[in-house]
């Protein structure tokens, strides 16, 4: 073996480490998100594919690395959105945000997700997941024949991670 092989397997990998945010941002950022997720569409159709919710729990799950706290995270914002919503059942994107809150956490623990290609790529990912287990939820737990457009899932998937970029980064200058 050559040095650099004996020098990654000898190390230790470092433990990311979990953000501490003001407890001000903590409640402001999520409520303004779920805000401008439920009324702004109202006015801007256009922008009803933003899922500002959803980033935000995907960014508090990522900085803290602990899937409890990722999981109850998403879980809060999930059932705020619910009940401030008009057209969804109450409980369906509390389920959705809490398993995205728990697995974004957890993949923080593998992950050095502070590279920006990998919040993109996460972005992606936790926006389809959160579309194709509403999908499921709305099939399994309500009985509606909902269609899954996997096209249009994927351009809005592609623009949210693009939006989850920016959005991260002007998250950061929130932390302590």
């Amino acid at each position: 073996m050559n040095e650099y092989s004996d020098h990654l397997l000898t190390e230790v990998p470092r433990k990311g480490r979990a953000f501490r945010f003001r407890p001000a941002a903590i409640f402001l950022v999520p409520l303004a998100a779920i805000l401008f997720q439920v009324y702004l569409p109202r006015f801007f159709q256009y922008l009803g594919y933003l899922e500002l919710p959803l980033l935000v729990t995907v960014y508090f799950a990522l900085k803290h690395r602990q899937p409890i706290s990722g999981l109850l995270f998403g879980a809060a914002i999930g059932l705020c959105q619910d009940s401030l919503s008009y057209q969804h059942p109450l409980g369906m994107f509390g389920i959705v945000k809490t398993l995205v809150g728990y697995f974004a956490a957890s993949v923080s623990q593998r992950f050095d997700v502070d590279n920006p290609f990998i919040q993109f790529v996460l972005g992606f990912f936790f926006f389809f997941f959160h579309q194709f287990f509403y999908w499921v939820l709305s099939r399994a737990l309500l009985g509606q024949d909902i269609d899954f457009n996997m096209q249009q899932t994927f351009i809005f998937g592609l623009l949210n991670a693009v939006v989850a970029v920016p959005l991260f980064l002007l998250l950061d200058k929130m932390k302590e």
